[in-house]
């Protein structure tokens, strides 16, 4: 591709894009009373906000859904064909439906109208037709039409679905900001993102230390190692040298197959049982780093060394998931 085909490919992009934000500002410029009284309607409703819509206007239902759950506003998905063949048992009297459909025509959508109607439930329309089946049958109707799609067929949704998100996208935020959600009840609906936060510390500040790490030497005796362990409860004891040097581990694991392997265990030596040259961390390392490890190899526990490989601490997977001994602040 040479540079005038690139500038080509640049341009038409940028034609695309300026398309779509001039399909937003006409939903910026349009935004009106029906979306105050619809952010109201679901602000004093009893149940959920259900979104419906079908094709790419389900898959921005699904979006919008989602968001609006993350933010304090309980909400979910109905899609229109599941709802005809049961689904729509979990509309419930007190629930706000928000349809999406930019012709206000689908065939789908609509069919489920008189359903929500019998049961007194409030729509509210996303569409770009306003005198469409649609909109009629709505408490409320937000204008996301546009006056064409950045598509250069003019048939595939694209300025009309960045609308309708965008719609819900600005409903979700206003119902945030109405119902006083907090930083902190964001936390608590997004409890990976929460450990997201976690893992960005360094493996020092959630390894275990000092006495509390299962340790032996080698030439000890299986039995102490067990005991040890059950001592220590993290799964495992860790085997030093004399130099403070890891040079093995013995997890439950190793000790259920040596148990099967070896009716006289107690009395045998852990330089036998133990895994050489298990895989280790530096303290400096990221959290996320130690957990990419554990999962990758399949363990729980990750012994933590210095460059010449003595010992400074030991991770087990319940600290890095905040539910050991290290305790983060949320």
């Amino acid at each position: 591709m040479n540079d005038k085909e690139i500038q080509s490919v640049v341009e038409e992009g940028r034609r695309a894009i300026a398309i779509e934000i001039q399909g937003l500002q006409r939903l910026h410029d349009n935004l009106n009373s029906a979306f105050e009284g619809a952010v109201r309607l679901i602000l004093k409703s009893r149940g959920r906000v259900i979104v419906t819509g079908i094709g790419k206007s389900g898959l921005v239902g699904r979006k919008i859904a989602a968001t609006m759950a993350s933010t304090g506003t309980p909400a979910i998905f109905l899609h229109p064909v599941e709802a005809m063949h049961g689904d729509l048992g979990m509309v419930m009297p007190g629930d706000v439906i928000i349809a999406i459909s930019n012709s206000g025509e689908t065939q789908e959508l609509n069919a489920l109208l008189p359903a929500f109607q019998e049961r007194q439930i409030p729509i509210i329309a996303f569409t770009g037709n306003r005198d469409s089946t649609l909109a009629r049958s709505s408490t409320f109707v937000l204008d996301t039409g546009v006056e064409k799609e950045s598509c250069a067929l003019g048939l595939a949704p694209t300025a009309s679905t960045t609308a309708a998100m965008a719609a819900g996208d600005a409903m979700a935020v206003v119902l945030l900001q109405l119902r006083h959600f907090s930083e902190k009840d964001f936390r608590r609906n997004h409890p990976m993102g929460t450990l997201g936060e976690r893992l960005k510390v360094s493996v020092k500040q959630v390894m275990i230390t000092g006495d509390q790490m299962p340790v032996v030497r080698t030439g000890s005796s299986m039995e102490q190692v067990m005991e040890e362990i059950d001592r220590k409860a993290l799964g495992a004891a860790l085997c030093l040298d004399q130099q403070d040097i890891l040079v093995g581990i013995v997890t439950d694991g190793d000790l259920r197959r040596a148990m099967l392997k070896y009716p006289d265990l107690r009395d045998r030596m852990v330089d036998e049982i133990m895994t050489r040259n298990p895989k280790s961390v530096m303290p400096d390392a990221m959290a996320a780093d130690a957990l990419a490890i554990m999962e990758n190899h399949l363990i729980t526990v990750l012994p933590v060394v210095d460059l010449r490989g003595r010992l400074e601490g030991i991770v087990h997977l319940h600290d890095l998931l905040g539910k050991g001994q290290f305790k983060f602040v949320i």
